[in-house]
């Protein structure tokens, strides 16, 4: 069985960037959620979605956040929405 193609979404790239320039250590895995970050000793799920696009969660996204029972799971759009989640959990 082949796996379908991960799309990212356009607006990735920024966040993983801000999020390294503020010390995050950011893994791009894209199933079951966009990136995997750590910081100050705190894991977070992270799934990036597009203000502009369907902006939407998959049935396969929602049962995994249904069953998650692991640290914070965050949705967000932009850079400084991604830095500003990861820096105020980590508190």
């Amino acid at each position: 069985m082949r796996r379908r193609q991960h799309r990212t979404d356009h607006n990735q790239a920024d966040i993983i960037k801000a999020l390294r320039a503020c010390g995050c250590v950011v893994h791009d895995i894209g199933r079951p959620v966009d990136l995997l970050v750590g910081f100050r000793g705190g894991t977070y799920l992270v799934e990036v979605k597009n203000k502009a696009g369907r902006n939407r969660l998959t049935p396969a996204q929602h049962a995994f956040i249904a069953a998650w029972c692991g640290g914070p799971l965050l949705v967000v759009t932009d850079a400084a929405d991604a830095v500003e989640a990861i820096t105020v959990k980590a508190r």
